[in-house]
């Protein structure tokens, strides 16, 4: 037994090395090294650590050598390798980067590792370029120059920062329990079913599941989400129109803030985000026993919903005196039970 380098460790660091290897993701090289500790403060011999942990002798050897001389974290570690030094300077590989971000060749949709291998060969001295080493240097950015990504590029103009102030003024408002912030979405999701039953998972073996599966149609998700409280719920419907936009909204009033007078709701420029989709849900019909539908105005600079009262069938025929705020108090006083405007 190499006597030279007597491996003896402390109850944390026997916790931790015992944790490591119980669970969590770690470099197969690691998770060796934590195992050779441990059999060396067991009272293993060299040979015997080599057979049951299955590494080379030099690798147990050079292991506890690295934990006497320092420490843990070191024995775990990787020591630095020498390699080749790296074939782009720092100018060149920022000479790179702006190549990638410009535009490709005539005649070419997008950039290739080959294209920018010949482009640096021309804009430097180096005789030669392997598309590896470009791929390094833009996976060191972050850079993949052939990949696309659609994305909404806003106009910004003098209404898209007023927009966008009064959003941020509105997050930025200490929580008010009188007048709730509230984030309203949706989204559509796909069903999808097992055709075959899937395997269990086993130790050594990660669950399986079979590549085929079937479609069992799609719903849509409103989300609402209160950001000050940490609260948020899910509703799903058939269909994502304006009707069931207009019950998410009653249901927000009627079950989730019966108390509040006013509700804040921001969300986006979707066409059912109206206040004609409260007209068309609750106030289609009207007769004797129907009163006249509340007045729902709408705000679209600020780009808030604000929601005053309860939306309730038999209370619409009395009127609920609107609150004024700062970002109406310039407005003629109406008579509702609900105002909405899309974000």
């Amino acid at each position: 037994m190499n006597v030279r380098y007597r491996v003896e460790l402390s109850q944390a660091e026997r916790d931790e090395l015992t944790a490591m290897l119980g669970g969590g993701k770690h470099a197969a090289r690691k998770l060796k090294r934590a195992q050779i500790l441990l059999a060396a403060d067991a009272g293993s011999c060299d040979a015997e650590i080599v057979r049951t942990v299955r590494v080379s002798l030099s690798t147990v050897g050079r292991t506890k050598r690295r934990f006497v001389e320092g420490n843990l974290e070191r024995a775990l570690s990787e020591e630095p390798r020498p390699g080749a030094e790296r074939k782009l300077t720092g100018k060149e590989e920022a000479l790179l980067v702006a190549t990638a971000c410009a535009k490709p060749p005539a005649g070419r949709k997008r950039w290739t590792l080959t294209l920018l291998a010949d482009a640096m060969v021309k804009l430097t001295d180096h005789d030669s370029l392997s598309g590896e080493t470009v791929r390094r240097r833009l996976a060191d950015n972050d850079l993949k120059p052939w990949r696309r990504e659609m994305w909404c590029i806003p106009r910004v103009d003098g209404e898209y920062v007023a927009r966008m102030e009064d959003v941020l003024d509105l997050y930025a408002e200490a929580p008010d329990p009188e007048r709730p912030l509230v984030c309203f979405d949706e989204t559509p999701v796909q069903l999808i079913g097992e055709v075959r039953q899937p395997i269990s998972a086993q130790p050594g073996q990660r669950e399986r599941y079979d590549y085929e599966y079937r479609r069992n149609g799609t719903v849509n998700l409103f989300v609402t989400f209160d950001p000050h409280r940490g609260w948020r719920n899910v509703k799903v419907t058939d269909h994502r129109a304006a009707v069931d936009y207009a019950h998410c909204m009653r249901e927000l009033v009627d079950v989730h803030y019966p108390d509040a007078p006013c509700i804040r709701v921001v969300q986006d420029n979707l066409s059912i985000h109206t206040a004609g989709a409260l007209y068309q849900a609750f106030c289609a019909c009207r007769g004797p026993s129907h009163p006249a539908p509340p007045r729902i105005p709408l705000h679209p600079e600020t780009r808030q919903l604000a929601q005053h009262g309860r939306v309730r069938d038999q209370r619409a025929a009395a009127p609920v005196s609107r609150p004024t705020h700062r970002r109406s108090q310039k407005a003629p006083k109406r008579d509702s039970s609900m105002a909405t405007a899309a974000k």
